[in-house]
């Protein structure tokens, strides 16, 4: 379990490196990916230096938009693997298999096609397993030249893949908490705060699922357009893509159906957006690593809380003390709350003793009376 504290590592275990290269330039071109560049490591920051910063910041950033009740889950939750893609750059075994020349043939026939919605599809294909990439490959011919015919059938088995509910969704569960507060930030209106949330919250996955992500949702936004293919006989492409994929996206189980709805539609029409790095979180990483090559405390400057490792008694006790000053604080309330009747007040109290009767002996003390109940 892990709560906020003003601690940090990087002031205690990275002391200041002195050099001529100025520091201002290395930072102010940053490469947002994370990657270290030569640059970087003359100033003494290494990968995993840069690493933890950028996880650090981001979730810094998020918990400055929204309100999580528990960090364990984010700082540490781990998805199970997905499966490697299906690429000879991955697996050069796979250059003799026939599957592989079934995904060759798919790209050829995409390229030749010239065609947006086809490309995206086709790009979606590479996440998926052999035997409906074969079926995909041995169904084309039997389309001939009908192009709506030819999309209808890729559609089918991208549906048919996606809406298998064994599949892990694309937006990690681990991060369930930050979801649900997207959702909350959508409803409310606030858009750009949503649109930032979602930002950081992609930049704390994986590479693999993020770039699945990426895909499935440029397929859904160009599927979705009302002048392309029709997908569904009864609703329009918008409503029909998202039906097909939303369970994919989105743990929807715990999340009520309207906010999931809400959730991948806006991620949809953002597509292009939602992969970018904030400007905000930029900065903080830059300010963040000049602290630190110079050797100041990052916390003074920023105003940073991070958290730290704690044991089970010490969370323990300190979830007790915090209930136990809440009950204190409400108890006080009804108690001194000029607005309540006796009648009222008696009553209320009353359902407090019943609930909770150590808190309200202490409070009363000398003072408790059959008056009081």
């Amino acid at each position: 379990m892990f709560v906020l504290s003003k601690e940090d590592q990087y002031s205690n275990n990275h002391s200041p490196v002195k050099t001529d290269k100025s520091l201002e330039d290395v930072l102010e071109n940053l490469n947002i990916t994370s990657t270290i560049t030569p640059q970087m490591i003359i100033l003494g920051l290494s990968q995993q230096l840069v690493g933890e910063v950028w996880r650090q910041q981001t979730v810094f950033r998020l918990l400055q938009l929204i309100d999580l009740p528990l960090l364990e889950s984010l700082l540490e939750g781990e998805e199970r693997p997905r499966p490697p893609l299906h690429s000879m750059d991955s697996d050069p075994d796979l250059l003799y298999t026939s599957s592989y020349l079934d995904r060759e043939v798919l790209k050829a026939f995409s390229e030749a096609q010239a065609d947006e919605w086809l490309s995206a599809a086709v790009d979606c294909l590479e996440f998926l397993p052999d035997d409906l990439v074969v079926e995909v490959s041995r169904g084309l011919p039997r389309c001939g030249e009908d192009q709506g015919q030819c999309k209808r059938l890729v559609y089918g088995i991208l549906a048919q893949h996606y809406g298998e509910t064994q599949h892990p969704p694309l937006l990690s569960n681990h991060v369930f908490d930050i979801h649900s507060s997207i959702s909350e930030l959508l409803v409310n209106g606030k858009r750009e705060q949503a649109l930032e949330a979602l930002q950081l919250c992609l930049k704390l996955q994986d590479s693999r699922s993020k770039e699945e992500l990426r895909r499935l949702l440029r397929f859904m936004a160009v599927a979705a357009k009302p002048q392309e293919v029709k997908l569904h006989k009864e609703v329009e492409n918008r409503m029909a893509v998202k039906r097909s994929f939303s369970s994919a996206i989105v743990y929807s189980v715990r999340l009520a159906k309207g906010k999931v709805d809400l959730l991948v539609l806006f991620m949809v029409e953002n597509h292009c957006d939602v992969f970018k790095i904030p400007v905000s979180l930029h900065k903080l990483v830059s300010d963040r690593l000049t602290n630190i090559v110079k050797g100041k405390d990052p916390q003074v400057l920023t105003g940073s809380t991070y958290c730290r490792r704690v044991n089970g008694k010490a969370y323990v006790e300190s979830k007790q003390k915090t209930t136990k000053e809440e009950l204190w604080a409400l108890l006080k309330t009804i108690h001194e709350n000029p607005k309540l009747s006796n009648k009222e007040k008696r009553r209320l109290l009353g359902q407090f003793y019943k609930g909770h009767p150590e808190i309200f002996v202490q409070y009363f003390g000398s003072r408790l009376s059959s008056d009081d109940l």
